[in-house]
């Protein structure tokens, strides 16, 4: 399958409805660390993958062109799965602003595999897809992602509170916004 970015170590690509990509999925969500600040470490299931997370995971999106806005993540060296990436457009039919995100496994965490990704995708964002502003969110306590998301060059916005639907260990703490603009990517 032709990659959709390549960066030093990493091949970011379409998903796939294949088993092999659901057997991925499978294994990244039901890491409870991996999904410890998305649902709190609650375990996937198959079924739910296949019905809910890949489909989201495979949509097209008219903001560019019907093409993708998240990607399966391989090493460059022997093509190991090691999570996914996203460039979602908040609107579906505008590339202005887009939501960046990304799930890692835990054996490739601290290898700086998020980082490496998260600047690929918001360098290609602002050069090829249109986008105007990059933006972020994540846990107040989530602290290896804030730091991810300072050295792909968002910044700090604000802090803010939601009501989640099921409370989460530190989500008491609320959650944190990133932004990065076009002129302020350009101007580094």
């Amino acid at each position: 399958m032709a990659a959709f970015l390549e960066t030093a170590r990493l091949v970011l690509r379409d998903f796939t409805d294949s088993e092999t990509d659901v057997d991925a999925l499978v294994a990244l969500h039901d890491d409870p660390e991996v999904m410890r600040f998305i649902n709190g470490g609650k375990p996937a299931s198959r079924e739910a993958i296949k019905a809910r997370t890949l489909p989201q995971l495979l949509a097209g999106f008219p903001a560019y062109g019907g093409g993708r806005a998240c990607w399966a993540a391989q090493e460059r060296d022997g093509n190991r799965f090691v999570g996914w990436f996203a460039l979602r457009p908040v609107r579906p039919d505008s590339p202005t602003v887009a939501d960046l995100g990304y799930r890692l496994r835990r054996d490739a965490w601290g290898r700086g595999y998020a980082t490496e990704g998260a600047r690929a995708l918001v360098d290609k964002g602002f050069r090829d897809l249109g986008v105007r502003r990059i933006v972020a969110d994540t846990m107040t306590v989530n602290a290896r992602s804030r730091r991810v998301l300072e050295k792909a060059g968002l910044t700090f916005e604000r802090q803010f509170t939601i009501d989640w639907p099921e409370v989460i260990e530190g989500s008491d703490q609320g959650d944190v916004a990133y932004a990065l603009t076009r002129e302020a990517w350009a101007a580094h």
